[in-house]
């Protein structure tokens, strides 16, 4: 992100298939980050049900999106010119 966008480095877009899915997502990444003591400059509701979710851990921010809510934004078009990165699925 950083050739595109100054404000961070990477961008993280994932979708949940359900709200109660995309908090759960948010959760298992505060979680998770937590026992490194990463924790999100965002404050976000255990309950959001507004579909986008942001985690903002200042070089790297997380959007967390409901399935329809991201097709509907379409960051991945947005910032299209960044260059994109997999990361191998966690087991």
């Amino acid at each position: 992100m950083r050739k595109v966008a100054s404000f961070c480095d990477y961008f993280i877009i994932t979708s949940g298939t359900s709200l109660r899915h995309t908090n759960a997502i948010v959760r298992g990444i505060e979680e998770d980050l937590a026992k490194d003591k990463l924790k999100s400059l965002s404050k976000v509701s255990p309950t959001d049900e507004s579909g986008w979710i942001v985690l903002d851990f200042v070089s790297v921010i997380a959007h967390v999106f409901y399935k329809p809510i991201r097709e509907f934004y379409g960051l991945e078009r947005l910032w299209s010119d960044a260059k994109k990165v997999s990361l191998p699925r966690k087991s």
